[in-house]
């Protein structure tokens, strides 16, 4: 009979959340057959199998590696703020990120299969993802990841572990880097205004057109005189105009010195930057939010049902 180790109790268990006892007990059945064990689960445990895969991982930790003028930003996440402080998840997103700059991976599949030993799990990415789950109790998954490899010059800024930057630039380091975290503060969508997404603006104006839509309404019913249709086209435009500069980094107020602009700071000292990676973790991931009073709630009634 095959000897059945913590490692493949643990892989299994990050396979199907399954408890620990009977993941082992699924092994011994199987001896030691991996995929069978898990057949033997999901026969056993039904749709308690497998569960961990289909949690919300929001909180996670943005990793960065840069070698021979290659940058790579990483995104991992996790289910709670408590694992992105653990050694062993923070020495996988580390690993991700060097993984990518090195084999430039096609996606997160390609990132998966590159090869990496730790913690008693491997041979791969996946595989040690795969095995922590198990050892750890937590899902987790890599979400995200940014190659940059276009000749440039780069400077990165980590705010932590939860927000990262990387800015292609020729010129002044220092300038570089001030920048990096600027965007790390002040969060734009884009270089210019020109480059901010088309969709973005659709939506800024067609918000500015409803406004002056309710705003003529409201002096229709007080008998107030209503804009002409010029001025409301130049009210709506000017609105447009206001959100592109707020949005695009080159237009925003530079941190560090409000008087100037990041245009005018990085033309004070003779740098251009080419473009900028945002990475803030769980960024568009839609978090669980417990009710605990409708839990409470729910409790309650529930025991006085069956009193």
């Amino acid at each position: 009979m095959a000897a059945i180790t913590a490692s493949m109790v643990a892989e299994l268990r990050g396979k199907t959340d399954a408890p620990m006892m009977e993941c082992k007990r699924a092994l011994t059945e199987a001896e030691g057959d991996m995929a069978k064990a898990e057949d033997i689960l999901r026969v056993r445990l039904g749709s308690k199998a497998g569960k961990a895969s289909a949690r919300i991982t929001a909180e996670g930790v943005v990793a960065y590696h840069e070698e021979n003028g290659v940058g790579a930003l990483l995104e991992v996440n996790c289910e709670t703020d408590f694992v992105t402080k653990n050694d062993s998840f923070l020495a996988l997103a580390q690993a991700g990120a060097v993984a990518v700059a090195k084999h430039n991976p096609a996606d997160l599949a390609g990132l998966g299969a590159c090869a990496y030993d730790q913690d008693g799990f491997g041979p791969t990415l996946e595989d040690v993802r795969k095995g922590l789950i198990g050892k750890i109790g937590e899902n987790m998954t890599f979400r995200r990841f940014k190659r940059i490899a276009n000749g440039h010059a780069l400077a990165h800024y980590l705010h932590g572990t939860r927000i990262g930057v990387v800015v292609e630039y020729a010129g002044n380091e220092t300038a570089a880097k001030d920048v990096a975290m600027h965007v790390a503060a002040m969060k734009p969508v884009a270089l210019s205004a020109d480059d901010v997404p088309t969709e973005l603006v659709a939506r800024e104006r067609s918000v500015a057109a409803a406004k002056a839509a309710e705003d003529a309404a409201t002096a229709t019913a007080a008998g107030k005189p209503v804009q002409s249709a010029e001025i409301v086209t130049k009210r709506i435009e000017g609105g447009v105009q206001k959100f592109l500069k707020e949005v695009s980094l080159l237009n925003q107020p530079f941190v560090k010195n409000d008087k100037q602009s990041v245009e005018q700071m990085l033309k004070a000292s003779n740098t251009t930057v080419k473009g900028f990676t945002l990475y803030v973790v769980g960024e568009g991931i839609e978090k669980k939010v417990d009710d605990f009073a409708a839990e409470v709630a729910a409790q309650v009634a529930a025991a006085k049902q069956s009193a």
